[in-house]
């Protein structure tokens, strides 16, 4: 058995030598030191030898079987190295070649809008109000000086959850609310956020959209006070050369009442296209708030007095950017918002 265990030896150290790469060394592990390979099957004949030979064939098999071992794990290693350096070669970087430009992302037109007009406000001394999206009948129409019987309340023009709940339709429901919480103070605030009407999508209207409103109340507020604020900010969002009218309207909800129109953005005021050749643009909505909504807010109106105004802020983007159809802010097309990532 000696002799056997040798001749396997000399015989796997041989194939070995021979080895051209690691499936063929694998299969030689397994050949002659698997669990039926040619060392096993050797020693499994101890059973029938002495007790005095079984100690030396024992460590004569375990002599072959840490030199092909040896030689196997060598031959692994010099196979991995070269596997290595192979790969370094193939995958090795040209740090002289120019690098490949990310694509920087930018806030969105609207959001950008957004936040230039929540600038332009918190630089007068305005803060932020917000409130739910799911308004109550009170807070969005009651409480605004809007009956029961108004148009406004029409099903076609809200999207109702239940008979006195429904999605807001503007953002004045917040008005009330900042009122009612101040209790009697002085109020400043503007109120961003999503509104929602039953309109058809279209080049200037949406079913969802965003909204700002403002709302003063104090002592000795006035008409010119309102058209002072408005003028501001027009020409911080429009430039200095922007002006400002005021055209009778009327709001439920304030007395007297105005449309602003700003001097078109396109010609300043010369006639184009854009202005239908009139210099003026429509740009939101204003007025004196209304004793009645004053009072429901928990104001005396022969006390204080206040002005509110509203805008949309897709109205004021589409002006801004010269944009002519407001569904480009929502189709998510890179072609278009690609052109503000540096504005």
């Amino acid at each position: 058995m000696k002799e056997r265990l040798e001749a396997l030896r000399a015989e796997a150290l041989q194939e070995l030598q021979q080895v051209a790469g690691p499936q063929q060394l694998n299969d030689l592990r397994v050949k002659y030191l698997g669990k039926k390979g040619a060392l096993t099957e050797i020693l499994r004949g101890m059973g029938a030898l002495s007790a005095e030979e079984r100690p030396v064939i024992g460590q004569v098999g375990n002599d072959v079987r840490a030199a092909i071992e040896e030689v196997i794990e060598t031959k692994q290693a010099a196979f991995q190295q070269a596997e290595t350096e192979n790969r370094l070669r193939e995958e090795t970087i040209d740090v002289t070649l120019p690098g490949k430009k990310l694509g920087a992302g930018a806030i969105h037109p609207l959001n950008k809008v957004a936040q230039e007009i929540e600038d332009a406000f918190i630089g007068m001394g305005y803060t932020i109000a917000e409130g739910p999206e799911v308004e109550s009948d009170y807070y969005n129409f009651e409480a605004l000086n809007l009956p029961k019987n108004h148009p406004a309340r029409d099903m076609q023009d809200s999207f109702y959850v239940t008979e006195d709940i429904l999605m807001r339709t503007h953002t004045s429901p917040v008005q009330v609310r900042t009122m009612k919480a101040m209790n009697g103070k002085p109020v400043k605030v503007i109120c961003p956020g999503k509104v929602y009407r039953r309109d058809d999508d279209d080049a200037t209207h949406s079913f969802q959209f965003n909204q700002i409103e403002g709302l003063v109340i104090g002592p000795n507020i006035r008409m010119s006070d309102l058209k002072g604020t408005l003028l501001q900010f027009v020409q911080q969002m429009f430039g200095k050369q922007a002006q400002i009218r005021l055209r009778p309207s009327f709001f439920p909800f304030t007395e007297p009442s105005a449309e602003v129109d700003v001097t078109c953005v396109q010609c300043g005021g010369h006639g184009c296209r854009m202005c239908k050749q009139t210099g003026w643009l429509e740009i939101l909505g204003c007025g004196m708030v209304h004793p009645r909504v004053l009072e429901m807010g928990g104001y005396d109106p022969n006390e204080v007095s206040g002005f509110a105004f509203g805008m949309g802020v897709e109205r004021i983007a589409l002006l801004k950017y010269g944009i002519d159809d407001i569904r480009h802010f929502y189709t998510n097309d890179l072609r278009f918002l690609s052109q503000f990532v540096r504005m």
